[in-house]
C-alpha cells in the first residue's frame, strides 16, 4: 500500500508541479494554497471553488491529516483550554487567554516534554514526538476560530508556550510561524508572536541567523546555576553562561530586547539574593521581566510565593531600572495555567 503525500507538505511550487503534471491550469495552484493557508480549510470537499474532478485528484494523490478537538473546557475568568487530538492519537494542549482588548493562543509543539523540568507537569508526561508544522498551525486556527465564537474578534497574540519546549523542534516551529505571518496565510504580524524557550544556545544563535522576527523569551526561573539544575536539569549541559553568551549573540544581530520570565517558588528563588542574581543576569543585553505566580502542581513539592514576597523582589528590580511586570495566572481551575498543562 503506497502512503500518500500530506497535501500541507508541499510548498506553493510543489502544488504548481503537480498540477502542472496533471494538465491542471496554473490558477488552481493559488486556490489550492489559499484553502490550505488562508482560509484553513480541513478537506478537499471544503474547496469549493474547485470542480470535483480537482477535489478528487487531489484527493486520490494526498492525504490531508488534521488535527481536531477531543475536549473543550471554560474556566470562570474565560479561559478556554482544548485538548487536540492528533490523527496518530496522541493528544496535546492549547489555550485561549482573553484580556481586556485583545486574545491570545498558547499553543504546543511537542506531545509531552523531554525536559523534565521539575515544577512543570507537561513535563512529567515524558516525550512522545515532535509536532509538525500544519499540526502546530491547526492549533492556531482552531483556537482563531474560539476566539471569533465565543469573544468576537480574531486573536492578537500567539505564544509558543505550551507543551514541550520549541527550540527542540525548531523547524516546524519555525514553518508555523512563517505560515502564520504569510500575507497568503494567517497574515499575523510576527511582533504578535512570541516563542519561548528554557534556553538552548546553538538554537538561540539560529533564530538569530535565520532573522527571526517573532519575539524571544527565556523561561529562566532561577539566575545561579545551582538553583536552575535543580528545578530544570537541562541547565546542566547548557549552564547560564553559554546561555548569555547565545542571548549577547541574538542581540547583537536582531537588535532585539529578549523577555525574561521568572516564575516565583516561595523561598526558594524569591529572596532578595536572588532578585539581586536576575539584576546581574538581566544587565547582559536590554529585557523585560515577567514575574508569573506559580501554579502548583501535584507532587511538585513547590509552594507561589506570598504576595508581599513578590512585591518586594518586583520593587527591587525596579529600583535597578529594569522592566518588570507581575502576571497573574489565568485558568487555574481547569488546569490550563503555566506549567499545568497535563491532559487533565
Amino acid at each position: 500500500m503506497v502512503t500518500k503525500k500530506d497535501i500541507r507538505s508541499l510548498s506553493l511550487l510543489g502544488i504548481e508541479t503537480f498540477f502542472k503534471v496533471n494538465g491542471q491550469k496554473n490558477f488552481r495552484v493559488q486556490q489550492v494554497y489559499d484553502w490550505l493557508w488562508k482560509k484553513s480549510c480541513r478537506s478537499f470537499n471544503e474547496m469549493s471553488n474547485l470542480s470535483k474532478e480537482i477535489r478528487s485528484l487531489l484527493d486520490q494523490h494526498f492525504s490531508f491529516p488534521v488535527i481536531t478537538i477531543d475536549t473543550e473546557q471554560k474556566s470562570a475568568d474565560g479561559t478556554i483550554k482544548s485538548s487536540f487530538l492528533l490523527d496518530d492519537g496522541l493528544r496535546v494542549e492549547g489555550v485561549l487567554i482573553p484580556s481586556e482588548g485583545r486574545t491570545t493562543a498558547c499553543i504546543s509543539s511537542q506531545a509531552g516534554c523531554p525536559l523534565a523540568c521539575t515544577f512543570c507537569a507537561t513535563g512529567k508526561l515524558g516525550f512522545r514526538r515532535n509536532l509538525l508544522f500544519a499540526e502546530i498551525f491547526d492549533q492556531i486556527a482552531l483556537i482563531q476560530e474560539q476566539s471569533v465564537k465565543f469573544y468576537g474578534k480574531p486573536l492578537s497574540n500567539i505564544v509558543y508556550m505550551g507543551m514541550g519546549e520549541p527550540l527542540l523542534n525548531y523547524e516546524n516551529v519555525r514553518a508555523s510561524v512563517e505560515k502564520v505571518i504569510d500575507p497568503g496565510g494567517m497574515g499575523m504580524s510576527p511582533q504578535r508572536i512570541t516563542v519561548s524557550s528554557v534556553g538552548i544556545p546553538e538554537k538561540i544563535k539560529k533564530m538569530a541567523d535565520d532573522k527571526a522576527r517573532y519575539h524571544f523569551a527565556l523561561s529562566l526561573h532561577a539566575a545561579r546555576d545551582d538553583k536552575r539544575g535543580q528545578i530544570i536539569p537541562v541547565n546542566q549541559k547548557y549552564p547560564l553562561k553559554d546561555l548569555i553568551k547565545a542571548l549577547k549573540y541574538y542581540h547583537k544581530v536582531t537588535g532585539k530586547r529578549i523577555t525574561i520570565e521568572y516564575i516565583l517558588f516561595r523561598d526558594f528563588n524569591d529572596g532578595l539574593a536572588d532578585a539581586s542574581d536576575l539584576a546581574v543576569f538581566c544587565k547582559n543585553f536590554p529585557v523585560k521581566i515577567n514575574l508569573i505566580e506559580y501554579n502548583q502542581v501535584e507532587n511538585a513539592g513547590f509552594l507561589p510565593s506570598e504576595a508581599h514576597t513578590m512585591k518586594v523582589f518586583q520593587d527591587f528590580l525596579e529600583q535597578k531600572n529594569l522592566v518588570v511586570n507581575l502576571r497573574r495566572s489565568r485558568g487555574k481551575d481547569i488546569a490550563a495555567a503555566c506549567g499545568q498543562l497535563a491532559g487533565k
